[in-house]
């Protein structure tokens, strides 16, 4: 009888050091960073490979994905 009850406060024991550990603020891993904005693309109006704005060469008639596809299309 001895046996199961010291056994018992120490399962008891084990058992609240992990729950309180578990509850520790710096012991959770930290929420994931936020997400960004989507960035916006266009298509290239010749061949229609979809590149960023930023990275978009504008032309008179559209964004275009390099300044080749630029000129064949508005020659």
């Amino acid at each position: 009888m001895k046996f199961f009850l010291v056994l018992s406060v120490v399962v008891l024991a084990i058992w609240l050091w992990r729950s309180n550990r578990e509850s520790q603020p710096g012991s959770k891993p930290k929420n994931p960073p936020t997400s960004r904005a989507p960035l916006e693309m266009v298509g290239c109006d010749l061949c229609q490979v979809h590149v960023l704005v930023a990275d978009a060469v504008q032309g008179k008639k559209g964004f275009y994905c390099c300044q080749e596809h630029r000129q064949r299309a508005e020659s």
